[in-house]
This record gives C-alpha cells, structure tokens and sequence, in this order.
C-alpha cells in the first residue's frame, strides 16, 4: 500500500468515528494524526495536551500553534503522574500508570462530550518494542488510527512531509521519565536536572538528544553523525561544566549514539534475575521481588 493509499485509508477510519478527544504531544505522530482527524471531523474535533512535570518544556506552543492553525478545539490537561506510588517508584511497566492517568482523564473528558472515541497517535513500529502504555489503551478503549492504518514511523514522517506539516523532521521526544532506569525513584528535583542538562545540548546546536540519568553520572545520547561536534575541546569542556554544575560527577558520551528505549534494553536480564528467584534456582544479590 502506497503513503497516499494509507492517508486516504487512515481518513476512512477516522471518517467511520464521527468524533474523537485526540492524545496531541505535539510530535510528528500525534500532528498527522490531527491533520488527518481535522480534515474529517472539522472544528468540532477536541484535541488535548496533557502538561506535566515529565512533559518536556517547550513542547506546548508549538502544539497550539498547530492546532490554531487546523481551527481545531484544543485543550490543555494537567495530569500528575508523580502523584501515583506506582509510577514513581519507576518500575518497567512505568509507562502503564502514566498512560493510565491520562488516558483515564481522556475518557471522562470524552464521556462527558458524549463523545464515544479516544484516540492517539502510536505507529506500528511502537509494536515492536516494551509499551506497557498499551495495556491502558486497551482497558480504556483507546484506538491507535495510525496503527490501524499501517503507518510505521519512516511512512509518518514521509506523509507529513508531503503535506508540509511543520514537524515532520521533529526529533523523537519523549517524557521525561524515560531517561532514568527502571528502579530508580521519579523525583521532581531528577526530571528538572534532565530538562536541564538537555535544554543546554540543545542550546548547542544538538538536534536529537537524550541525557540518561544514571544517578551521578549523565550518560549522553545523541546522533553519531554529532560525535566530532560535540568531541571539540570547547564544547566537551563547556557541556562537562554545565552538566557537572547541575549535579552530575561523571559524563559519558555513548558511544552506540541515540537510539529509542534504550533503557529498555536491560530488561531482559531484570527479568531473567527474577524468574531466578522465583524458581528458586539462584539467588541475587540486591535483586528482590
């Protein structure tokens, strides 16, 4: 199937649901999705942000502004996932309490539009790696449009280039969260030293950036095209000071470049280790149940 068959397709799904409240980041993802719903569903169509402490800063004027644009109705959601124990202890299905806060928040907001759909904007390539956040669609009838009309992340960005949408280069951005290994506490004070350590690579110049929080150590994930930039003597000494000044003792440049999940990446093993210790067959220390 051909991009312009599977916009045409993805306009057919949202056409059969009549109206929707739409889970709007602001990414490439979510805005082709409200391109596509706007052009089917008009003015009428409510398309919400939720702004937190794990949304990244300056996210939200650019996604009113594309939502002005569309002449869409756009609201914006508080949600406080810190609020959850669950969420903030950081555990691997992290992700599940967060999207249940808002996709819990979405649902009401939808029953009381009398509006039946909740929709967002995962492609199919987020099939493919650990999203506990799908489980929460799932309980709450969240329809992923994008999925449903096979769009993976590379045909996202090619549509959305073809139809001059803004962000269709946009770096991945993901919560906050998502750079502190599983275990690790979610704090307030954690996420603002994140938000800062990557507003300064991105006053750099850096375009896709993820600054891991491994305790005292700041582990750097950019592009590998971007390693020589960032290897200049006046840059590694200016971002060693900024990020050393916020905090961190050590700071490391990975030398695998960015890549998405990558904190993912050791969850086989925590699971390995605990199936261990339920069988019985090995015991490890510091790992508990």
């Amino acid at each position: 199937m051909t991009i312009e068959q599977k916009w045409e397709h993805l306009k057919a799904v949202l056409r059969d649901m009549k109206l929707a409240v739409l889970a709007y980041s602001g990414g490439v993802d979510s805005s082709l999705l409200l391109k596509a719903a706007s052009e089917v569903m008009g003015p009428q169509l409510i398309a919400v942000t939720a702004v937190s402490e794990t949304y990244p800063d300056g996210e939200l004027p650019v996604a009113q502004a594309f939502a002005r644009s569309l002449g869409v109705t756009h609201r914006i959601l508080h949600t406080d996932e810190l609020s959850s124990e669950s969420f903030a202890q950081n555990p691997p299905d992290r992700c599940y309490y967060c999207k249940q806060e808002l996709f819990g928040k979405l649902r009401r907001l939808a029953d009381s539009e009398g509006i039946s759909e909740v929709i967002e904007g995962s492609n199919t390539d987020d099939l493919k790696d650990h999203r506990p956040g799908r489980q929460a669609a799932r309980e709450y009838c969240v329809r992923s449009p994008l999925v449903e009309a096979g769009f993976s992340k590379a045909e996202v960005r090619e549509c959305a280039r073809s139809l001059k949408i803004a962000v269709w280069d946009k770096p991945s951005l993901a919560c906050l969260s998502s750079r502190i290994p599983y275990g690790t506490r979610i704090t307030t004070d954690v996420l603002r030293t994140i938000q800062q350590a990557e507003d300064h690579l991105r006053s750099l110049g850096f375009r896709q950036i993820r600054v891991r929080h491994h305790d005292e150590t700041a582990r750097i994930e950019i592009g590998t095209t971007e390693f020589p930039r960032l290897l200049e003597p006046g840059t590694t000494e200016r971002i060693i000071q900024v990020l050393k000044g916020l905090g961190y003792l050590y700071v490391c440049l990975d030398l695998e470049g960015y890549r998405t999940g990558s904190m993912n990446e050791g969850l086989g093993k925590m699971r390995n280790a605990d199936c261990g210790m339920r069988n019985g067959k090995r015991n490890i220390e510091g790992v508990k149940e």
